[in-house]
């Protein structure tokens, strides 16, 4: 939503990693807009930990981008939900989408367990 874009400084560095890599990147506040066609959609939660007296207003803020059946009607027939986990049902997505068929969110935690696991035992080795 208006007032959330990405700082300046870390737009231009993703342009710039686009350019090298040969991506493309484009910046919207219209849902609909953002997952066309797209494959994967990935979303946090709307208030971090330790910032809980944001939640009231954050919920009128970002209602219009919650994740649900509706806004995945516009992504590919075969999209793919992620999340990082802790997931608010009924605030970022819909508890029909975080649950349904195109969710990976519990495969996501699982494999960030085992590399997480990887780095500690790197680190301790």
């Amino acid at each position: 939503p208006p007032g959330f874009e990405p700082l300046p400084a870390v737009w231009k560095e993703a342009e710039k990693i686009a350019s090298q890599t040969h991506a493309s990147l484009f910046l919207t506040q219209d849902p609909i807009e953002a997952v066309r066609d797209a494959d994967v959609i990935y979303t946090d939660v709307w208030t971090s930990m330790g910032k809980e007296e944001e939640k009231e207003e954050r919920k009128k803020i970002f209602a219009d981008y919650q994740v649900n059946e509706q806004l995945l009607q516009h992504a590919s027939e075969q999209v793919i939900f992620m999340h990082c986990l802790p997931a608010y049902r009924g605030l970022e997505v819909t508890a029909e989408v975080i649950d349904g068929a195109k969710s990976v969110v519990f495969d996501q935690a699982e494999n960030r367990l085992h590399a997480q696991n990887a780095i500690l035992a790197s680190l301790l080795g």
